[in-house]
């Protein structure tokens, strides 16, 4: 699975739980888009969370 390039989020594994306290597994993944940003001075294709896209953190290339 993916991570994040700038942050490093990727997926966790939780429960889901009822009201009668039943737990089964569930994955949380983050919202991460595949697309080319400029860090560092040079471009490539990385997979970037939308926090971090709506922050400023990384930029997009052109």
């Amino acid at each position: 699975m993916a991570e994040c390039a700038v942050c490093g989020k990727k997926r966790v594994i939780g429960h889901n739980v009822s009201h009668a306290n039943n737990k089964t597994k569930r994955i949380i993944v983050p919202n991460l888009q595949k697309m080319r940003v400029t860090m560092n001075n040079y471009t490539r294709r990385r997979y970037v969370c939308t926090r971090c896209l709506r922050s400023g953190a990384v930029k997009k290339a052109l």
